[in-house]
């Protein structure tokens, strides 16, 4: 249990870093300069989006941490999260490949890859040890 944990809590730390970060974004950014100001609508969908989004991810480390360090965690609850995680880190990948983003600077373009690529491996590769083990005492 403590190589799944280990490699749990590294994604959800960083899943926590990225949404944390993620709140500030658009003002980093200065997203909303690219939109005509008169699309009310749309910079509020783009605000919303982006909360949740970030949002999202600090709940799901957040969520992730608590099941790997509370009491009485199940084999099944963990492949769930576990599974969850992948998928959503996996499809985060998958977009970066297709749609890079950060394509101004190709070291950013090929760090946020290895990042997502990392974090879905740390995932991943702690769910695969929770299919391999029986039970997790």
């Amino acid at each position: 249990m403590t190589l799944i944990r280990i490699l749990a809590s590294i994604g959800s730390v960083v899943s926590i870093g990225f949404g944390a970060w993620h709140f500030f974004v658009p003002t980093l950014w200065d997203w909303y300069a690219y939109i005509d100001a008169s699309a009310v609508e749309l910079v509020l969908a783009v605000r919303a989006v982006n909360v949740f989004f970030s949002l999202s991810l600090v709940l799901f480390g957040c969520m992730n941490l608590l099941l790997l360090f509370g009491p009485g965690v199940g084999r099944y609850t963990l492949l769930v999260a576990l599974g969850a995680a992948c998928v959503l880190w996996m499809t985060r990948v998958a977009m970066q490949v297709v749609y890079p983003q950060g394509s101004m600077a190709p070291a950013l373009q090929h760090g946020m890859l290895a990042a997502f690529v990392a974090v879905f491996a740390c995932y991943a590769a702690a769910l695969v040890l929770v299919v391999l083990r029986p039970s997790l005492q």
